[in-house]
């Protein structure tokens, strides 16, 4: 007797299976975790950073009262001296905090007293007047100088040291990496992969800490020696640049080897069939073939080179220069940010404000490297079939 379509539907229909259900969730729990917690960073250093250029600079005027100031008096006797204050600006004399309505004429300033909950007082003859500015972007972004303490906040020299201790590292990871993957993929029997491979995994797993020892231990004095102390600060880029080369070559050896791994036997035997060696194969028909692989784990590198931090802390300096010499000593704003959040600054000063800024730019950076990563794979990937 056939069986009712019903109860076939019935028995086929799909059962519930929770632990599919649970594992789903869970799932989905982690990615929307990761989301907020990206939305989390990208609100704490935006915020910080709108602190940074809206937190006030007072800058010395050089000028300063020309007679005792009453409580009451709101046309203020000021030395012909000096920087220009024009109406409309704010200015600070000891603690209380003025603007300036009109300036009758170079020697007297009107002003409205007490202003954002400070009280007028008594000021006394010689007591300079300053000037409130704040960080622009044009600043931030042009000038060459990273003072905070004269109240230069320009970002040049960091972005530099660190694009120079990048470039130095990836001029030393690529070409190595490369060699590394061309190697485990093309050349190494599978016993000798079994041996390399957790070796290269090891040296990815050693505290960046160490190598900033190494760098300042070993490749300084060795650097000093074959160029010259001359040449060659105890604290340098180039140093800190081959060190983080090495941390890094790892990382690119084993993106590039799972992108060549994944170009299909068939373009290697028939490169073999037509005469070519192996090295020609490997060269000519295997790296063009996987170029969207190795430039996303050369970006990706890159990014990782960027965002080093205790190498360049240690090795490459402890203050900001803007050079282009790799043998002297420069500051990358991971150093800075490092050297500045672990000193005695206050909460909210703009000293502390300024290492939300810097994260920023460098969240930036290496978040502009991410998506260009992803563009190339996306435009230069092949498909075999």
């Amino acid at each position: 007797m056939d069986e009712p379509v019903s109860s076939v539907a019935q028995r086929l229909r799909r059962r519930p299976r929770r632990v599919e259900a649970v594992i789903q969730a869970v799932l989905f729990a982690s990615g929307l975790l990761s989301i907020l917690v990206t939305i989390g960073i990208v609100y704490e250093l935006a915020k910080g950073a709108w602190g940074f250029f809206t937190h006030p600079l007072w800058e010395d005027t050089n000028k300063a009262l020309a007679a005792d100031v009453a409580p009451e008096d709101t046309l203020l006797p000021v030395t012909e001296a000096g920087r220009d204050i024009p109406p409309g600006a704010v200015v600070q004399i000891e603690d209380e905090i003025m603007q300036v309505v009109a300036v009758p004429d170079p020697t007297h300033l009107q002003v409205q007293r007490g202003l954002r909950g400070t009280r007028a007082t008594a000021h006394r003859a010689g007591l300079d007047l300053f000037l409130e500015s704040r960080v622009s972007l044009v600043e931030f972004f042009t000038h060459t100088r990273w003072v905070p303490q004269t109240g230069d906040f320009g970002i040049l020299p960091l972005v530099n040291a660190t694009l120079m201790v990048s470039l130095i590292a990836m001029l030393v990871a690529l070409p190595l990496g490369l060699a590394m993957a061309i190697y485990l993929s093309e050349y190494a029997s599978p016993r000798m992969a079994q041996v390399l491979k957790p070796v290269l995994e090891i040296l990815a797993g050693v505290p960046t800490v160490v190598y900033g020892y190494f760098a300042l231990t070993f490749v300084t004095p060795l650097l000093r020696r074959l160029l010259g102390a001359d040449v060659v600060e105890i604290y340098n880029m180039a140093s800190a640049g081959i060190v983080v080369g090495i941390l890094v070559t790892p990382l690119v050896a084993s993106m590039s080897e799972d992108a060549l791994r994944a170009v299909p036997n068939s373009l290697r035997e028939a490169a073999y069939a037509l005469g070519a060696t192996k090295l020609e194969t490997a060269l000519q028909v295997v790296v063009p073939a996987a170029f969207s692989g190795l430039a996303a784990a050369f970006i990706v590198a890159v990014s990782r080179a960027i965002g080093e931090t205790m190498i360049v802390a240690l090795a490459a300096g402890a203050g900001p220069n803007f050079t282009f010499n790799p043998f002297k000593a420069a500051e990358t704003m991971t150093g800075h940010i490092v050297r500045i959040s672990g000193g005695d600054l206050s909460y909210d000063s703009i000293d502390y404000n300024s290492i939300f800024a810097i994260g920023l730019v460098l969240f930036v950076m290496t978040l502009g490297l991410n998506l260009l990563s992803q563009r190339i794979v996306a435009r230069f990937r092949e498909e075999y079939r």
